[in-house]
């Protein structure tokens, strides 16, 4: 393993990575990912393809950070569904090398966040800004004081940031369970009242917990949160990507 890895460990940190994905398909710009994510990629049209393919490009460069191995070598898997079992349907894992790290990355337009801990579960959501009917949203996902909170806010816009602090905390806790939205969202109360951290109780099939839960800070128009297990509180360190990336060619690291 690495310094960063062992700074990781040692500190009980989350490591969170933002990073810009450019719309054009670079050339070669496949060439770190799997061949399932090759085929989505080339399913998806222009710019979500290149999107796509960035990120996750990113993700193994990242990842081999803190693992001391190429990029080319990570080779990325999923754990079983707590609810269902299903192999394909759970949160993402590292396969090769062998190793205790967890990570969770999400997505939203050109924009990406990733999430790295060591030794237990993280999830992460980013959300962009846009337009949607919040009133009916939020009946279709909120809690009854979660509903209460959004209709009591003075203004559209603040009622849509409100949704959003609501849903990224939602998705992040069911992003570390690794249930996704087919989980009831109104189970999952993120108590939007209190700026946080604050601590959220879930309960799945072979799975539950108690989750910290944060905002996190972004430049206007982005909303995102991070859930993490209770008891493991270290501290959240933000960096950009393309501080540790100086050739996107070579894929060669720095630290």
């Amino acid at each position: 393993m690495t310094t960063a890895y062992e700074r990781l460990r040692d500190r009980n940190a989350v490591h969170i990575w933002r990073g810009r994905a450019p719309d054009a398909l670079a050339p070669g710009g496949t060439d770190l990912l799997s061949e399932e994510e090759r085929h989505k990629a080339r399913r998806l049209p222009d710019p979500a393809a290149g999107r796509y393919a960035a990120a996750h490009a990113a993700l193994r460069r990242v990842l081999s950070h803190y693992l001391a191995v190429p990029p080319g070598e990570v080779v990325l898997g999923r754990r079983p569904c707590p609810r269902c079992a299903h192999p394909r349907h759970g949160r993402p894992r590292i396969e090769w090398p062998p190793t205790d790290l967890d990570f969770t990355l999400s997505r939203s337009g050109p924009h990406w966040l990733l999430a790295v801990v060591a030794g237990h579960r993280v999830g992460v959501d980013l959300e962009g800004d846009r337009s949607l009917d919040v009133d009916g949203a939020s009946e279709l996902v909120m809690s009854a004081p979660e509903l209460a909170h959004v209709c009591s806010r003075p203004d559209e816009r603040a009622r849509t940031r409100a949704f959003f602090r609501c849903w990224t905390r939602k998705e992040a806790v069911v992003k570390a369970i690794g249930v996704g939205i087919v989980t009831d969202l109104r189970a999952v109360d993120v108590q939007p009242r209190q700026d946080g951290p604050v601590l959220v109780d879930h309960i799945e099939p072979n799975s539950s917990g108690t989750w910290l839960v944060q905002d996190l800070p972004m430049a206007d128009g982005l909303f995102a949160a991070l859930a993490r297990e209770a008891g493991t509180a270290g501290p959240v360190e933000i960096h950009r990507y393309e501080e540790l990336v100086p050739s996107m060619e070579t894929g060669v690291l720095v630290a």
